[in-house]
Parts: structure tokens; C-alpha cells; sequence
């Protein structure tokens, strides 16, 4: 799943799950590499069951304010592929699956939500069989029907209009490269999903995929029925099955949700309904909104920010209980397009990048900011530490003079003298246009040229979502969060060549080689493959450099004092929006 924060760096990502960048039992993560999670086994529970056991201390009532610097790029349940729209979502929302956080630890568990077990896999490994919970309804107090979640299904093939979302159902669902969604073939069957009966939903698949359970707690395994699909405007109106519904969404400016009377907590083993709702205010100014937030005068004691706090704003944290910390799966990395740029000038832009100033400028702490050497992070079961020269999340960069003559030289020899860099950047952040200008001038610096394109930080995901835009330089997906945890969930999705087609492409990868190495290891048991996902990660970026890695991120999010019950969600390195209450309503 794409990273929430695009505004101090060019970012993108993917749901993390049960043992992903679990926290340490601290609940804090420092500068090294043992204290960003480790790899855990994934954790199950298919016999949970509702309702979620109540927070000690909690109240009822209240509105709670999240003032984000960030702006959603979506909330329809199809096209959701950020941690921090997904995060929201949960609170309106419901999926076959979710992730329930130990009370003590915080460390995540599956369990199911709207389908009664974590589904049955055929001795073949190519059906799957999920059990439905019955009596489900949405917020008009419509029953849902098990065609509902085969629709949800089917809704998520129209890539070409759901251009943003996951699209591991079109890699591994039968048919999933043929069958286009239900508008392009209305009335045609797909042979990749079946409901025999109102208790019963059955996916087939093209090969194995033994990670459909944790799949299936994304949005997109969300009920919709047909009658209510109103394609690109569904998600003013989405039908919703959690503790809250949507009052009012203005796209890139607010979202409003109120309760849901018919959410039934019986049903429900991981939310509550503490507050009377939530008003989310999007692309804020990020140092003023912290520095509301860390104040909490007033209704902004209600209020929280789920950016990691500037490092500017450190001496102004009074009381150290407002900044939430924990573990994120994250790896934060510069992006290129190897389509246009030459694999020797991206090592070169990659020993020319001002990692050490960069970090300064873009407010980053040494807690939530581990500099970083590789693609796949240390919370992620295989992960194995390397370092290549140039290569390792610091350094000045070309802000040494040596370093930017050297680089300067090596263009000319390749006759790539004046080689164009593009990208887009926010020019209504503050922090994101100082990032800018140190970017350009250090480029410059080592003889590049710079095209810095400025754009609404409300617009700039939709641009740098574009595999096939104008820019060089920063396309989504330049950071990555796993999905759960193993390496298929990264290697397969960010560099084979289909990729850029779906939409998850780093760097762009067109390959034939790199495709069957990684095809090879896929296809291997998960023992086999802890062994062999370090030796492609080091091979792509030996080989390939599509992007280059700056660090592995951690959670350290400022809130108001009247909130009680904040954790870090460690499978997004999010707050856990459906347990807050307010401590006085």
C-alpha cells in the first residue's frame, strides 16, 4: 500500500499487516535497525468474534477533528491504495478480514469482520471459500447480500477507471487478466467469483495465492450492491457497514462522518462507536496544524495530526504522552523512470542526492526517519542488511563540492552533460517547496538540469500516479509499505514488468530477466524464499537502481490532550481511528 505522506518527500504505498513492523513492547522505535520491528510469524485468529471489549476508561460522545497536511486521493473502496485512506475507511467501512490490535502490545492479529472465518483453501490451493455473517446492514438499513461482495469483487476489475487501487485480483483471480469489471462486459459472467447462497462466497484463482486472507482486508472487500454503484461518484455516497457513515465528502477539503445507526458491535470484534463523529480537514499547513494540535486549546485538545511531527517543532512537545509512537513497514525512496533515465545517471543521481541536508530541511527525526540501504525493511520476514557504495541513506551528496565536480565529469564522459531531471512537488506546502529548492540546487550543482513542476498538494497524487506522465523523477510508487508479511509482496508488484500497467511500478522495470528471477522465487515455499528475496533485492539494486532507497519510516504523530486511547497501528503506521474517544465529551 502507498505511504500517507507526500508533502516534505514524493511519496506512495501498501497495507502492512500482522507481523509487518509490529511495535516492540516500548512502542517506540529508535535509530537502528533492531528496533524497527523485526520479522514475526503472521498472526491469525479465525475464532474471534464481536463485539470488540471495551476501552478501559472510555466515554462516549464528542466530535474529534483530524487536521491532516495530507489530502486523500480517494474513498472508493475499489481505487483506495494509501495507508491513510484505507485507515479512514476502516471507520465507515467493513471487509471480509481486518486487523485487531493486542490491547498491551498493539500487535496486529487478522481476524475476520464481515466474513465469519479467514476463508477455506482447496487442496489444490485455487478456491477459496469464505462463510458470510448474516443479518448485515448498511446504513439505510438495506440488508447485505452475498452478490453484494461478489459485486465489490467483479467492480474492482475496472482497472482502466480504478486506476489507483491494488491489483492483486487481476494477477491471481481466474481470468483476472481478461475479465474487465462490469461495466465494459454488463451481464457477463466471471468465472472468478461465485456466491452459491447467501452464506457463501467462493474466489478461484489462476495460481496460489496463500496470502487471500490478508488481501481480503482491503477496501475493496467491502459489499457494494449494483443498484448503488454509481461509478466515480460512488464514494460521495458509499453504502457503509461500520460505526460511522458519511455525512459529507468535499474531495480534497473535508470528509464528515457521523454514526451509523445500523452498525451492529455484536458483529464487529475490532471497532467501537465512542464518538459521535469525525471531521477530517485536509491539506493544512503542517507546522501550524502541529503546533494547534501539541497547544490543544480549546477544540484543538480534540484534535489530531497524523503526519510524523516536524523536527522544528521538538522543543515546543511540553508533554511527551501527545506524541504517539511505533513501528511503520515503510521504505521512503527517490523514485526514477528507467525509461528515461539511463541506468549510469541514476547511480550518479544517487551518489549526487543530499541525503544529510535533505532530512534537515524536510523536518525529519532521527526516530522516524532510520536511513535506509535497502528496498525491503526490516520488519519484513527476509530482509537481510547490505550496504553499496553511495548507497545508504547518507551522505551531503553533491552539497560537498568534491562529490558534485566528480559527478559533473562522469555526465560529460557519458555525454549526458545538462540531463534533464523532472518531478512534481507541492508549491502550497512550505516544507515540500524548501525540499524543492534544496533538491534543485544540489542537482544543479552536479551539472543536471532541473524541470520542478509546482502543483496543489490536493492534485499531486492523482499526477505522480501517472506511470506514463511527463516527469522522470518521482512517480508513484516511490515509497512502499508491505501488505503483509513477505517478500511477494513487494518484489512481485514493484518491479515485474506488468507492473507499470497496473499502476505499482518503481522505477518503471521492463525486464525479462529480473521478471523470471522473480517469477522463480514466487514460486518457491515461504522457507525457501526468506533465502532467496535478499539476493534479488541486492540484485535490483546492483543491477536496475529504480530507485534510491532514504529510509526505513517510523510513527511519531502529534495529539490532543482531551483524546484518549491513541496507538500507532503498526500495519499502517497510522493512528488507530476506531477505538478513539474523547476523555471529556
Amino acid at each position: 500500500m502507498q505511504w500517507k505522506r507526500i508533502t516534505a518527500v514524493t511519496a506512495t504505498v501498501m497495507l502492512a499487516v500482522a507481523a509487518c513492523g509490529s511495535p516492540s513492547s516500548s512502542n517506540s522505535s529508535g535509530n537502528s535497525d533492531s528496533k524497527l520491528g523485526g520479522a514475526q510469524v503472521k498472526a491469525t485468529d479465525a475464532t474471534a468474534k464481536g463485539p470488540a471489549p471495551e476501552i478501559e476508561g472510555a466515554k462516549k460522545g464528542g466530535i474529534i477533528t483530524v487536521l491532516s497536511d495530507v489530502t486523500p486521493d480517494t474513498f472508493d473502496p475499489s481505487n483506495i491504495y494509501y495507508t491513510d485512506g484505507n485507515q479512514i475507511a476502516k471507520l465507515y467501512m467493513r471487509a471480509l478480514t481486518q486487523y485487531k490490535l493486542d490491547e498491551k502490545t498493539q500487535k496486529p492479529t487478522l481476524v475476520p469482520d464481515l466474513a465469519e472465518d479467514l476463508g477455506t483453501k482447496s487442496a489444490d490451493g485455487l478456491t477459496w471459500t469464505f462463510k458470510l455473517k448474516q443479518g448485515i446492514k448498511y446504513d439505510d438499513g438495506t440488508v447485505v447480500k452475498a452478490a453484494d461482495y461478489a459485486y465489490a469483487i467483479k467492480r474492482a476489475f475496472a482497472h482502466e477507471l480504478y486506476d489507483a487501487g491494488p491489483a492483486y485480483h487481476i494477477q491471481f483471480f481466474k481470468d483476472g487478466d481478461k475479465y474487465k469489471g462490469p461495466y465494459e462486459q454488463k451481464g457477463a459472467p466471471y468465472a472468478g467469483v461465485e456466491t452459491p447462497d447467501e452464506k457463501t462466497l467462493i474466489i478461484r484463482l489462476a495460481k496460489k495465492f496463500d496470502d487471500l486472507p490478508f488481501y481480503a482486508a482491503f477496501p475493496l472487500f467491502t459489499p457494494i450492491p449494483e443498484a448503488a454503484d454509481t461509478k466515480k461518484e460512488y464514494e460521495l455516497k458509499p453504502k457503509s457497514t461500520g460505526p460511522y457513515k458519511l455525512a459529507s465528502l468535499t474531495p480534497g477539503t473535508e470528509l464528515k462522518l457521523v454514526k451509523n445507526p445500523n452498525w451492529d458491535p455484536n458483529t464487529d470484534p475490532v471497532r467501537k462507536q465512542y464518538v459521535d463523529g469525525f471531521t477530517f480537514k485536509f491539506a493544512q499547513d503542517t507546522i501550524k496544524v502541529q503546533r494547534q494540535v501539541l497547544a490543544s486549546s480549546g477544540v484543538d485538545a480534540n484534535a489530531l495530526n497524523y503526519s510524523n511531527l516536524d523536527a522544528s517543532l521538538l522543543n515546543e512537545v511540553k508533554d511527551p504522552s501527545q506524541i504517539i509512537k511505533g513501528d511503520s513497514p515503510c521504505v521512503i525512496t527517490y523514485a526514477m523512470d528507467s525509461r528515461k533515465i539511463p541506468l549510469d545517471v541514476r547511480k550518479l543521481i544517487g551518489k549526487a542526492y543530499p541525503y544529510d541536508d535533505w532530512r534537515k530541511v524536510a523536518g525529519l527525526t532521527p526516530d522516524t526517519a532510520v536511513p535506509a540501504s535497502t528496498y525491503l525493511p526490516p520488519a519484513v520476514p527476509g530482509y537481510e542488511k547490505y550496504e553499496l557504495p553511495g548507497l545508504t541513506g547518507k551522505g551531503k551528496g553533491a552539497q560537498d563540492p568534491a562529490v558534485a565536480q566528480e559527478v559533473k565529469d562522469k555526465l560529460k564522459e557519458l555525454g549526458k552533460e545538462n540531463f534533464e531531471l523532472s518531478w512534481y512537488y507541492s508549491n502550497d506546502d512550505p516544507i515540500a517547496t524548501q525540499v524543492n529548492q534544496l533538491r534543485t540546487q544540489t542537482f544543479q550543482k552536479a551539472g543536471f538540469k532541473v524541470k520542478a513542476i509546482g502543483v496543489p498538494k490536493a492534485k499531486i497524487r492523482t499526477l505522480i500516479g501517472k506511470q506514463d506522465g511527463p516527469i522522470n523523477i518521482g512517480k508513484a510508487p516511490a515509497n512502499w509499505c508491505s501488505d503483509w508479511p513477505s517478500g511477494t509482496s513487494w518484489f512481485p508488484v514493484l518491479y515485474k514488468s506488468d507492473a507499470i500497467g497496473l499502476g505499482n511500478s518503481q522505477g518503471q522495470l521492463e525486464d525479462k530477466k529480473l521478471d523470471a528471477e522473480i517469477d522463480r522465487v514466487s514460486a518457491l515455499t515461504p522457507d525457501e524464499q526468506l533465502k532467496e528475496w535478499p539476493k534479488v533485492d541486492k540484485m535490483i539494486m546492483t543491477e536496475y537502481l529504480p530507485s534510491i532507497p532514504l529510509y526505513y519510516a517510523a510513527s511519531a504523530f502529534p495529539v490532543g490532550k482531551n483524546i484518549g486511547h491513541v496507538v500507532n497501528d503498526p500495519t499502517q503506521g497510522m493512528p488507530d481511528f476506531t477505538t478513539l474517544f474523547l476523555k471529556q465529551p
